[in-house]
């Protein structure tokens, strides 16, 4: 579904450019959850951006489902396809649009009927009730916006979600929550996935194979299980592995 073959992203400073990108190669079988981990500033968002055709690349090429994806130049079609959850629930949604009207929009724009069954349903997948059809942002709850930021995604029903760190702005127990979710919608729905995130424990819980980025290159590829068991080959891989793991704190000695 997913294809990524050397593929470099470049940007322009004042001094000549930055490769937040280089040589990046993997491919996502249809239905399967991917995970994208590393550090801030590793290049998975950027990654991430150019699969939705709002970055262009250096050199390389990227397809979903067959179409090739190039900056300003995918179809509506496309956009209906592939949706992408961002990783700040308070920026992501419109602070003057109730949620009814941050759900109906993408229905407008792809000119798809029977608006008001759909967003009844969209909320009641992501397990909001009737009551928050017609709230603002500022009257819901981090955890509560991500969900509706999720239901806008899945709305246009999608084959290909985009997950930029959707749990990171979020507080531990809302962040089990909105994985578990995820879990869910992406068993029933058969959604090819590509999360990313800097935890490997996040992305443990809801991919199947993960690819590890450092400096804008990837360092190595591997299944979760190799990931749970320590099976690593990359150093950096293994500091991530043992910041996961959390920091213990040494005992004083008497």
């Amino acid at each position: 579904m997913i294809e990524l073959r050397d593929v470099s992203i470049r940007f322009p400073t004042r001094t000549g450019h930055v490769d937040a990108v280089r040589g990046a190669s993997f491919s996502v079988p249809r239905g399967e959850a991917f995970g994208l981990v590393g550090e801030s500033g590793s290049g998975k968002s950027t990654l991430l951006r150019a699969l939705t055709g709002l970055v262009p690349l250096a050199s390389g090429s990227m397809s979903i489902d067959t179409r090739v994806v190039a900056a300003g130049k995918v179809d509506r079609a496309f956009r209906r396809d592939v949706q992408m959850v961002f990783q700040d629930p308070y920026a992501s949604l419109h602070p003057r649009f109730t949620v009814d009207e941050t759900l109906r929009e993408p229905l407008a724009i792809h000119r798809i009927s029977d608006a008001d069954q759909r967003i009844a349903r969209a909320l009641a997948e992501v397990g909001l009730g009737p009551a928050f059809r017609f709230r603002y942002p500022h009257q819901l709850s981090g955890g509560q916006r991500q969900r509706v930021a999720i239901a806008r995604a899945l709305i246009l029903e999608p084959r290909v979600l985009l997950l930029d760190e959707p749990t990171s702005a979020l507080d531990v127990s809302v962040q089990a929550e909105i994985l578990n979710l995820l879990h869910r919608l992406h068993r029933q729905r058969e959604l090819t996935m590509i999360l990313v995130s800097h935890n490997l424990a996040v992305v443990g819980f809801l991919c199947q194979r993960v690819a590890v980025m450092h400096n804008g290159e990837i360092v190595e590829q591997l299944g979760v299980e190799d990931v749970r068991a320590g099976r690593v080959a990359s150093d950096y891989t293994r500091s991530l592995l043992r910041a996961t793991h959390g920091y213990r704190r040494r005992g004083r000695k008497p």
